[in-house]
């Protein structure tokens, strides 16, 4: 079934470039959105901003990663930093590539550039195929091949098939993530509500008065009580007192569900905010498992 988002029609999509990122792929392959320009931004934070800002109509940016956890950028920027909301997930296999200029050897190459989340996925094989080697990291994997592409050293990038024909480099070795099933869960964002399809998730921040014993257990009952099946649960510092944290939730259903509208007024009733991220149709596996 794959991506369930409902037809969508903007002017512009930014996105988490430069070109050649393994969410410009996404973005390029996401059913049902249609766009007429694409506009490619350093890093996740500026890309998000831009919807924020009325610079782009959508966004769609990487937001957890199968092997390395969550993208706190994205997590950030939707919680501390703007108001815009998740309209729609796409879960996309990722398979990276050592990339290096025509005519580099393995056996030549000094540095590694790379996006930490990337380099992180890549951990073992780089230890094993180039040990000693630096890595220096990049905001993202588009920008690394760009960097190596320009570099007169023997560096090599960690990047896409996509990064390796835009830029002219060439495969030094294939697969490099360590584990073979590595997938990036990415998000598309807007300021609009997203209507209820009956196939939902809805995302959430919790934000508590103090750290206390039972405080988390307060609002878990909450979902509990109604068997309301959360996806994910993460807590993240506030970033305004050391030891002070937020949760961030991801539950089946949407917010004007009985249940989940049920939970959601009792949550208020307990905690200083709860700030709703979205409510939007759920990635379903092709084979139609969610």
């Amino acid at each position: 079934m794959g991506d369930l988002t409902p037809f969508l029609s903007c002017r512009s999509v930014s996105y988490l470039g430069p070109p050649g990122t393994f969410t410009e792929e996404a973005l390029q392959n996401w059913r049902g959105l249609i766009y007429e320009e694409a506009i490619p931004f350093p890093t996740v934070e500026e890309a998000v901003l831009a919807v924020e800002d009325n610079v782009a109509d959508k966004a769609v940016v990487p937001i957890e990663n199968s092997i390395e956890g969550s993208v706190n950028a994205t997590l950030d920027s939707l919680a501390f930093e703007t108001e815009v909301l998740i309209q729609g997930e796409k879960v996309c296999g990722v398979s990276h590539y050592l990339l290096a200029r025509t005519g580099t050897g393995m056996h030549e190459v000094k540095r590694v550039i790379s996006h930490p989340q990337a380099s992180a996925q890549c951990r073992r094989h780089l230890v094993e195929l180039l040990p000693g080697v630096a890595l220096e990291a990049a905001n993202s994997t588009s920008e690394a091949a760009m960097r190596a592409a320009a570099s007169d050293e023997p560096v090599a990038a960690l990047g896409s098939m996509l990064a390796a024909e835009l830029y002219g480099l060439t495969v030094l070795r294939e697969g490099m993530e360590d584990h073979p099933e590595n997938r990036t869960r990415f998000v598309l964002l807007g300021k609009e509500k997203m209507p209820p399809t009956g196939h939902d998730k809805t995302s959430l921040v919790c934000f508590i008065h103090q750290d206390r014993p039972g405080m988390l257990l307060q609002i878990l009952q909450e979902f509990a009580f109604r068997y309301i099946n959360l996806s994910k649960i993460e807590s993240r510092p506030t970033k305004e007192v050391l030891g002070d944290y937020c949760f961030f939730i991801d539950c089946e259903g949407h917010e004007e569900d009985e249940v989940v509208a049920s939970a959601l007024k009792c949550l208020l009733c307990k905690l200083p905010r709860v700030k709703l991220l979205g409510s939007y149709p759920a990635y379903a596996e092709e084979g139609g498992n969610a």
